[in-house]
């Protein structure tokens, strides 16, 4: 099975049960509809087309990490769209498990990934329309998710994730918010399950969100019970900060062995897609917060 966050996930898992119908590994099927979703340049949140940052400048994070406690991560990456990928290869092939910035850009260079321009014409255009404001507001639903998260279970009971993303729309430059972090953005205990985040990545980190929901689970907590879990948690450390939550965004997918699926946000507005033998379909989720 796998599943996907928001409304895409219907086509990014389009394209990884293709692999795990035919009993390909789950870190393949989550890599392959990851890299879907960054090379369609129609696609605004991750990869190719990507919102840009407010110097106009396109910068990308990944993360993967698979059944075996293996990872990599990349950020603040430019010129290659295929983040995920390269995440993978800083898993594969180095050994370190995050790269960033120019490091990042050489490392993919040296390995043979494709660079182009990352900023097209319409996130050109949406970043200049920003310029005649310079105010940095993200909406609720519409610039703080801009995230692809996956998480995937094969035919042999093998997990893997990934998560990737161009960050929030018009962030300062060199901004990095959760997708690449492990613990935050993604996490994958293969003897439990898988959990990966969107929305405000500053407050997924400072809970080390998609780890709450995999220790959840780990307690005996269902994935749906374990999402619930995290959300109300970092929402009692809004109030406990005395915080302004009104412009955030929290939500959290997740998988156990069992094929077990849930998801919970801060408030409405989130969905996430779960394909497998017998469903393929798109899932509203509930929220702690009526608006």
């Amino acid at each position: 099975m796998v599943l996907s966050t928001w409304d895409y996930g219907l086509r990014t898992n389009e394209v990884a049960w293709r692999l795990l119908s035919q009993g390909g590994a789950a870190l393949d099927a989550v890599l392959a509809g990851a890299e879907f979703a960054e090379m369609d340049p129609d696609n605004a949140y991750v990869g190719l087309g990507g919102f840009p940052d407010r110097d106009g400048i396109v910068t990308l994070d990944a993360s993967v990490m698979d059944h075996g406690y293996n990872m990599g991560m990349v950020a603040g990456l430019e010129q290659v769209p295929r983040a995920a990928a390269l995440a993978r290869a800083v898993m594969e092939r180095t050994p370190h498990t995050l790269l960033v910035g120019d490091g990042a850009l050489q490392f993919a260079q040296e390995q043979g990934f494709e660079t182009m321009n990352l900023l097209t014409p319409s996130s050109e255009a949406a970043w200049k329309r920003w310029l005649e404001t310079s105010r940095y507001q993200p909406g609720v639903n519409v610039e703080n998710h801009d995230t692809m998260g996956l998480v995937g279970l094969d035919a042999q009971g093998r997990l893997a994730g990934v998560c990737t993303t161009s960050g929030m729309a018009f962030k300062m430059h060199g901004r990095v918010g959760d997708s690449p972090i492990i613990g935050a953005g993604l996490y994958v205990d293969g003897s439990v399950g898988g959990a990966t985040a969107t929305g405000h990545g500053e407050e997924v980190i400072r809970t080390v969100g998609s780890f709450r929901v995999v220790a959840a689970m780990t307690a005996g907590k269902s994935p749906q019970a374990a999402c619930k879990q995290a959300v109300e948690e970092i929402h009692r450390f809004f109030v406990r900060r005395g915080v302004d939550w009104g412009d955030t965004q929290i939500g959290f997918i997740a998988v156990n062995l069992h094929g077990e699926t849930g998801a919970y946000a801060l408030r409405p507005g989130f969905s996430y897609a779960v394909r497998t033998q017998d469903r393929d379909e798109l899932i509203r989720v509930p929220s702690l917060l009526e608006a």
